[in-house]
């Protein structure tokens, strides 16, 4: 099991941008998938992003491709989310999430997901 701490959350205005980071603890972080997913009030979690754990090969929310880079630095067991161009519906809590199993459609969505952090809150005024 791997325990996660996300940061880099805050209140920004629309078309800034905000990195998000998700610290990993424990020795085995490179053989793990990460994903981000986003929650907003009275709405399910949302897949944003996902890096693959072998080839680092990514995947990304239409919602969010060309403006949202996910990344990894296995050296220093992080995850970054580099987000550009906020919008105001991007307001949302935002959390990380690791799976160590064969990589598959499964990490597009919640459930492919056994380890989750606590979440940090991005909100982008208008």
């Amino acid at each position: 099991q791997v325990q996660l701490v996300e940061s880099g959350g805050g209140l920004v205005q629309a078309g800034d941008s905000l990195r998000l980071s998700c610290a990993a603890s424990g020795r085995t972080f490179s053989t793990y998938n990460m994903g981000w997913f986003r929650q907003a009030p009275g709405k399910e979690r949302e897949f944003v992003a996902v890096i693959r754990r072998s080839s680092s090969s990514t995947y990304y929310a239409d919602s969010v491709k060309g403006r949202f880079t996910i990344s990894r630095d296995n050296a220093k067991n992080t995850v970054y989310l580099q987000m550009n161009s906020l919008k105001p519906e991007d307001t949302a809590v935002y959390y990380c999430a690791a799976d160590d199993s064969y990589y598959s459609s499964k990490h597009y969505t919640a459930s492919g997901y056994d380890n989750w952090g606590q979440g940090t809150q991005v909100t982008v005024s208008s």
